[in-house]
């Protein structure tokens, strides 16, 4: 009896102090606390029903709390998760605006179809060489058909002005002719 009254009484000063570390002292540390500070009935461990009573309504406040947290927590992931899902889709809303704004940079309409910057370089090269060369081949035939006009017009004085020799011989050879003729016609009367 006396060691019951000395347990009770042990128990009587250490319950305040233990309600104190109790707040402070882990879940773990809360059940070894009541198994050590419980009495022994044959083999059997006795716990008080205050004591069983407070911890099982601090262990349920602590799940309560620790579910509440993790609600919180899971509120904030799927927040989290769903700003940057937004996020991502303005990132590859924006990564398709800058590859199109390159794509519109690299390249250029030409006759309504697009074409990258390098190959609209090589069609510009490629149309102004082909306007030199059909420049230089219209001024290769302006400088030969002025070849051939210039030729033309040596060849056409010179028939003229054997023309006109041969004008000038042929008026002497009729008036030789005719001379002639005159001469015969003359003596033929004057026989």
């Amino acid at each position: 009896m006396k060691s019951i009254l000395l347990f009770g009484i042990t128990l009587f000063i250490l319950t305040p102090s233990l309600s104190q570390q109790k707040d402070t002292i882990s879940t773990k540390g809360k059940f070894d606390l009541i198994y050590n500070t419980s009495s022994s009935y044959k083999e059997f461990k006795v716990i008080r029903k205050s004591r069983f009573t407070s911890l099982r309504n601090k262990v349920s406040d602590s799940i309560e709390q620790l579910n509440n947290e993790l609600d919180v927590k899971i509120e904030k992931i799927n927040k989290l998760e769903q700003d940057l899902n937004n996020i991502n889709k303005v990132l590859l809303g924006s990564i398709a605006e800058k590859t199109t704004a390159i794509r519109m940079r690299n390249s250029m309409f030409f006759f309504g179809i697009e074409l990258t910057k390098s190959s609209y370089k090589i069609i510009s090269w490629m149309i102004f060489i082909l306007l030199v060369g059909v420049l230089s081949f219209f001024i290769f035939k302006y400088k030969n058909s002025y070849k051939v006009i210039l030729s033309a017009k040596e060849n056409l004085q010179e028939a003229e002005k054997e023309l006109i020799t041969f004008k000038k011989k042929s008026i002497e050879s009729d008036q030789r002719l005719r001379r002639q003729l005159q001469d015969e016609i003359n003596k033929q009367r004057g026989i």
